[in-house]
Protein backbone atom coordinates (compact mmCIF):
# COMPACT_ATOMS: atom_id res chain seq x y z
CA UNK A 1 0.00 0.00 0.00
CA UNK A 2 0.91 3.46 -1.11
CA UNK A 3 1.60 5.65 2.44
CA UNK A 4 -2.19 7.50 1.09
CA UNK A 5 -3.51 4.27 1.15
CA UNK A 6 -2.19 3.12 4.46
CA UNK A 7 -3.75 6.47 6.10
CA UNK A 8 -6.97 6.40 4.58
CA UNK A 9 -7.13 2.81 5.18
CA UNK A 10 -6.42 3.67 9.26
CA UNK A 11 -8.80 6.44 8.89
CA UNK A 12 -11.86 3.98 7.91
CA UNK A 13 -11.35 1.76 10.54
CA UNK A 14 -10.43 4.16 13.43
CA UNK A 15 -13.30 6.46 12.49
CA UNK A 16 -15.62 4.40 11.22
CA UNK A 17 -15.65 0.60 11.25
CA UNK A 18 -12.56 -1.10 13.80
CA UNK A 19 -14.46 -3.99 13.46
CA UNK A 20 -13.89 -4.43 9.92
CA UNK A 21 -10.41 -5.49 11.85
CA UNK A 22 -11.76 -7.30 14.68
CA UNK A 23 -10.66 -3.80 16.39
CA UNK A 24 -12.16 -2.37 20.10
CA UNK A 25 -11.31 0.83 20.11
CA UNK A 26 -11.81 2.42 23.96
CA UNK A 27 -14.01 5.59 24.49
CA UNK A 28 -11.47 8.08 23.34
CA UNK A 29 -10.87 6.38 20.37
CA UNK A 30 -7.53 4.98 20.98
CA UNK A 31 -6.78 1.51 19.54
CA UNK A 32 -3.33 -1.01 20.12
CA UNK A 33 -1.33 -0.96 16.88
CA UNK A 34 -0.10 -4.01 17.41
CA UNK A 35 -3.74 -5.30 16.79
CA UNK A 36 -4.47 -2.59 14.21
CA UNK A 37 -1.58 -4.17 12.42
CA UNK A 38 -2.77 -7.82 13.24
CA UNK A 39 -6.52 -7.72 11.97
CA UNK A 40 -4.93 -5.76 9.17
CA UNK A 41 -2.75 -8.90 8.04
CA UNK A 42 -5.26 -11.36 8.67
CA UNK A 43 -7.93 -9.58 6.19
CA UNK A 44 -5.36 -9.74 3.14
CA UNK A 45 -3.80 -6.55 3.80
CA UNK A 46 -0.15 -5.84 3.99
CA UNK A 47 0.04 -3.21 6.64
CA UNK A 48 3.39 -2.95 9.05
CA UNK A 49 3.91 -0.98 12.44
CA UNK A 50 6.26 1.19 10.83
CA UNK A 51 3.38 2.14 8.00
CA UNK A 52 1.30 3.28 10.89
CA UNK A 53 3.56 5.07 13.06
CA UNK A 54 4.43 6.60 9.44
CA UNK A 55 0.69 7.37 8.87
CA UNK A 56 0.94 9.21 12.25
CA UNK A 57 3.64 11.02 11.69
CA UNK A 58 3.65 12.55 8.12
CA UNK A 59 1.01 15.08 6.29
CA UNK A 60 -0.33 18.35 7.26
CA UNK A 61 -3.87 17.46 8.25
CA UNK A 62 -2.32 15.53 11.59
CA UNK A 63 -5.10 13.59 11.81
CA UNK A 64 -3.96 10.63 14.11
CA UNK A 65 -2.08 10.72 17.70
CA UNK A 66 0.14 8.16 19.44
CA UNK A 67 0.21 7.43 22.91
CA UNK A 68 3.32 8.75 24.84
CA UNK A 69 4.26 5.37 25.22
CA UNK A 70 3.73 4.69 21.21
CA UNK A 71 1.98 1.75 21.78
CA UNK A 72 -1.83 2.86 21.08
CA UNK A 73 -2.79 5.27 17.79
CA UNK A 74 -6.20 6.93 17.48
CA UNK A 75 -7.88 8.93 15.10
CA UNK A 76 -8.23 12.76 16.74
CA UNK A 77 -11.67 13.90 15.22
CA UNK A 78 -14.14 12.46 12.81
CA UNK A 79 -15.76 9.03 14.25
CA UNK A 80 -18.99 7.70 13.44
CA UNK A 81 -18.13 4.51 15.34
CA UNK A 82 -20.59 4.29 18.47
CA UNK A 83 -17.89 2.87 19.87
CA UNK A 84 -16.05 6.70 20.78
CA UNK A 85 -17.53 9.16 22.50
CA UNK A 86 -14.21 11.51 22.70
CA UNK A 87 -14.70 14.47 25.05
CA UNK A 88 -12.69 17.64 24.24
CA UNK A 89 -12.82 20.88 26.29
CA UNK A 90 -14.92 23.57 25.37
CA UNK A 91 -13.48 26.67 24.00
CA UNK A 92 -14.47 29.95 22.66
CA UNK A 93 -13.63 30.10 19.28
CA UNK A 94 -12.63 32.88 16.42
CA UNK A 95 -15.11 35.20 15.80
CA UNK A 96 -14.82 33.57 11.78
CA UNK A 97 -14.64 30.04 10.74
CA UNK A 98 -14.94 28.36 7.87
CA UNK A 99 -16.32 24.99 5.76
CA UNK A 100 -15.63 23.69 3.05
CA UNK A 101 -17.93 21.66 1.05
CA UNK A 102 -18.17 20.59 -2.12
CA UNK A 103 -21.10 22.69 -4.79
CA UNK A 104 -23.52 19.76 -5.17
CA UNK A 105 -24.16 20.01 -1.32
CA UNK A 106 -24.80 23.49 -0.97
CA UNK A 107 -29.11 23.62 -1.52
CA UNK A 108 -29.35 21.35 1.32
CA UNK A 109 -26.78 23.34 3.12
CA UNK A 110 -28.73 26.35 2.87
CA UNK A 111 -31.88 24.58 3.95
CA UNK A 112 -30.57 22.43 6.63
CA UNK A 113 -27.18 24.23 7.81
CA UNK A 114 -24.68 21.95 8.52
CA UNK A 115 -24.58 19.16 9.93
CA UNK A 116 -22.32 16.11 11.28
CA UNK A 117 -24.51 13.62 9.13
CA UNK A 118 -22.73 10.11 10.35
CA UNK A 119 -20.08 12.05 12.31
CA UNK A 120 -20.32 13.34 15.63
CA UNK A 121 -19.22 16.98 15.07
CA UNK A 122 -19.15 19.17 12.41
CA UNK A 123 -15.55 19.85 11.15
CA UNK A 124 -14.56 23.78 10.68
CA UNK A 125 -11.57 25.22 9.75
CA UNK A 126 -9.42 28.61 11.19
CA UNK A 127 -8.70 29.49 7.82
CA UNK A 128 -10.33 29.57 4.10
CA UNK A 129 -6.94 27.81 2.40
CA UNK A 130 -7.65 24.97 4.82
CA UNK A 131 -11.58 25.27 4.12
CA UNK A 132 -10.56 24.86 0.09
CA UNK A 133 -8.86 21.89 0.75
CA UNK A 134 -11.32 20.13 2.45
CA UNK A 135 -13.82 21.12 0.00
CA UNK A 136 -11.77 19.18 -2.65
CA UNK A 137 -11.87 16.11 -1.80
CA UNK A 138 -15.70 16.35 -2.99
CA UNK A 139 -15.36 17.78 -5.95
CA UNK A 140 -15.44 21.61 -6.58
CA UNK A 141 -15.14 23.20 -3.56
CA UNK A 142 -16.92 26.04 -2.33
CA UNK A 143 -16.48 27.98 1.10
CA UNK A 144 -19.19 29.05 3.68
CA UNK A 145 -18.08 31.57 6.43
CA UNK A 146 -19.54 30.73 10.08
CA UNK A 147 -20.16 33.72 13.00
CA UNK A 148 -18.81 30.91 15.13
CA UNK A 149 -18.66 34.46 17.44
CA UNK A 150 -22.25 35.02 17.29
CA UNK A 151 -22.88 31.47 18.02
CA UNK A 152 -20.72 30.57 20.90
CA UNK A 153 -22.38 34.51 22.14
CA UNK A 154 -26.22 32.27 21.80
CA UNK A 155 -24.35 29.62 23.73
CA UNK A 156 -23.88 27.07 20.70
CA UNK A 157 -20.47 25.03 22.19
CA UNK A 158 -17.32 24.35 20.22
CA UNK A 159 -14.42 22.09 21.02
CA UNK A 160 -10.52 22.53 19.51
CA UNK A 161 -9.16 18.92 18.36
CA UNK A 162 -5.69 18.53 18.66
CA UNK A 163 -4.69 19.40 15.00
CA UNK A 164 -6.96 22.82 15.31
CA UNK A 165 -9.71 21.71 13.85
CA UNK A 166 -12.84 23.26 15.64
CA UNK A 167 -16.10 20.93 16.03
CA UNK A 168 -19.50 21.50 17.19
CA UNK A 169 -22.78 19.65 16.96
CA UNK A 170 -24.37 21.69 14.15
CA UNK A 171 -24.37 25.18 11.92
CA UNK A 172 -28.03 26.47 11.76
CA UNK A 173 -28.42 28.51 8.42
CA UNK A 174 -28.77 31.70 9.70
CA UNK A 175 -25.18 31.88 11.05
CA UNK A 176 -23.95 30.55 7.62
CA UNK A 177 -22.79 33.04 4.98
CA UNK A 178 -20.38 33.08 1.72
CA UNK A 179 -17.92 35.18 -0.13
CA UNK A 180 -20.46 37.15 -1.68
CA UNK A 181 -22.27 37.77 1.46
CA UNK A 182 -25.20 35.79 0.40
CA UNK A 183 -26.59 31.89 1.93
Amino acid sequence: MTPEDVSKFIAYVLRHAPESVGLRLDAEGWADIDALVAGAVAGGRRLTRPDVVLASTSGAKKRYELSGDGQRIRALQGHSTPQVSRSFEAGVPPDRLFHGTATRFLDAIRAQGLLPGTRQHVHLSADEATAVQVGQRHGRAHVLRVDAGRMHALGHVFHRAENGVWLTEAVPPGFLSEPDGAV
